[in-house]
């Protein structure tokens, strides 16, 4: 069965700005889409503009893996919209967010820190993307580094709490270095972030870029979880200690 990927953009500087458009004319959603759609997976597209952001309970339900790309409405985005994105990821629903995505209401609140936070310079810089972990499914296929011709600088410190696994880190011409490919592991989802793809640049043209993409969306598709008991449950073997009085029901009776 086809991974069902939703691809989630503002959709605000392709429309706003000649030369993106130019970059984009299908929107940076509709460029993701394309080549994901070329991967084999079933692709819908969502955006800021549409009615419960195009992100409604259906659709995400019917969602494995959401792509969100954000940069200057990070504040328009509905605290309801973002709630309910976050409890599909803590249902198993898996998260990708893309370049400035990292100041947004859902990874902010996936980080549980201000992500936002860290240096930046829009200067077209030469970036070269190193892979830290060859064994990683999310490089698969890849060389040990991407040259990225031009690029927005981001530095270090990123506000972000330690990756459970750290894929990339780039490095700039400026001088900068910055965790580029972090993954982390919430609830039954998998949330990967990745930071290349400033919209003046066609960086989601790059097949490269595409690769790490496809790869980190089969990554974070869902997986089947074993059955798993919350609360009270009776003991697995049976107990053999004897206590003169029983503590079971205690915190009932304050």
């Amino acid at each position: 069965m086809a991974i069902r990927v939703t691809v989630w953009n503002e959709y605000l500087h392709e429309v706003q700005f000649p030369e993106i458009a130019e970059v984009y004319p299908k929107g940076i959603h509709g460029c993701i889409a394309d080549f994901l759609k070329e991967a084999g997976m079933e692709v819908k597209t969502a955006t800021l503009k549409e009615p419960e952001h195009g992100l409604t309970q259906e659709v995400l339900d019917n969602t494995d893996v959401l792509i969100w790309w954000g940069h200057m409405a990070h504040d328009q985005v509905q605290d309801e919209i973002v709630d309910r994105v976050h409890q599909r990821i803590q249902d198993g629903m898996g998260l990708i967010v893309l370049h400035s995505g990292h100041a947004s209401k859902i990874f902010r609140k996936v980080c549980g820190t201000n992500s936002g936070y860290l240096k930046w310079r829009e200067d077209g810089e030469k970036e070269i993307l190193w892979v830290i972990d060859p064994s990683h499914p999310i490089v698969e296929g890849l060389d040990e580094k991407i040259i990225i011709p031009h690029e927005e600088m981001y530095g270090e410190r990123f506000n972000i709490p330690q990756p459970d696994e750290l894929v990339f880190i780039s490095w700039f011409e400026g001088g900068e270095v910055f965790r580029s490919g972090c993954c982390y592991h919430r609830g039954k989802g998998k949330v990967f972030y990745f930071r290349p793809g400033h919209e003046v640049f066609p960086i989601y043209h790059q097949p490269e870029i595409q690769k790490v993409i496809t790869n980190a969306v089969k990554w974070a598709a869902p997986i089947n979880f074993p059955n798993v008991t919350y609360g009270n449950p009776p003991p697995v073997v049976e107990i053999k200690a004897q206590l003169e009085h029983s503590i079971q029901g205690l915190h009932e009776k304050k």
